[in-house]
């Protein structure tokens, strides 16, 4: 059964680990995460975005298929849907398709806009049980055709939208999505710690998990960081184990051309990441 975000991070935040994003893009991807959570026992939130959500036929598609899975593969540690990057439209579609937790992204309005559509989602997502992620600042790189700079968000508007009774907020504090680039600047822990500092219990969410050095993500999540997203790390360990595949000719022996033989070693590349993120997150046995 899926469940929203909000005990799992208030968990998280209190116990000084964080709980994992992992995007999902197709089937594959979904039993991977789903099933790497159970063996280790780790709560875990499934994020997808509108790019995704679309590729996948559409947002009750994607509610179906893990809701199924959720069944099917006796999962019993607790699993988050979550919309990634939402936009004001597509939150409405995920809450109507079953989903157990939207991102409204805002961050592109004029803060007085973005406070108005949070404040009536929180009171939308409040009456179903939903969890909400809102975002101050927005994050860098591209996701999904939507483009940031990697700002450093305002402590100030961090502690008026967290004071609006979202259940956690993504600030930026200089990440990116993507690869990160040679000349990065790496987090702002002042800023980090300026909106710790300001919103409390509240738990925070960092994008852009890819990429970030251990030791950073460690000291992250000391400083009230209770969700990491990860997503271009599992694409790229996906893509790297396929074309080894190909490259070694495994697709001309036999039935090596089976999708499913094809696939396998890609979703146990992805399986092997979310293991060695969640490792890292804290989150192992604490389901």
């Amino acid at each position: 059964m899926l469940v929203n975000a909000k005990e799992m991070l208030v968990k998280a935040k209190a116990g000084k680990y964080a709980v994992g994003q992992f995007n999902i893009n197709n089937l594959e991807w979904t039993k991977a995460v789903l099933e790497t959570a159970q063996e280790l026992s780790s709560p875990v939130i499934l994020g997808v975005s509108a790019g995704a959500g679309k590729y996948m036929c559409g947002f009750k598609t994607v509610a179906a298929m893990v809701d199924a899975m959720v069944d099917s593969l006796g999962i019993t540690v607790p699993v988050a849907l979550h919309l990634d990057h939402g936009t004001y439209e597509d939150c409405y579609k995920c809450i109507e398709a079953g989903f157990s937790s939207i991102m409204f992204d805002g961050s592109h309005y004029p803060i007085e806009e973005n406070i108005a559509k949070t404040k009536e989602l929180v009171d939308v997502c409040a009456q179903k049980g939903l969890s909400l992620e809102a975002e101050v600042g927005a994050i860098g790189g591209e996701e999904d055709g939507v483009v940031g700079m990697g700002e450093c968000a305002d402590p100030d508007e961090c502690k008026m939208i967290a004071d609006l009774g979202v259940t956690m907020l993504a600030a930026g504090i200089g990440n990116i999505h993507g690869k990160y680039p040679a000349n990065w600047a790496g987090l702002s822990f002042e800023t980090l710690d300026a909106i710790q500092q300001k919103t409390g219990d509240m738990p925070l969410v960092l994008h852009g998990g890819t990429g970030i050095p251990a030791d950073m993500i460690k000291k992250a999540i000391s400083l009230g960081v209770a969700k990491i997203n990860v997503n271009t790390e599992c694409q790229i360990a996906f893509t790297a184990a396929v074309r080894k595949y190909i490259e070694e000719g495994k697709d001309l022996q036999g039935k090596g051309f089976d999708p499913r033989k094809l696939l396998a070693p890609g979703t146990q590349a992805i399986k092997d990441t979310v293991k060695e993120k969640m490792e890292l997150f804290g989150s192992v046995n604490k389901a």
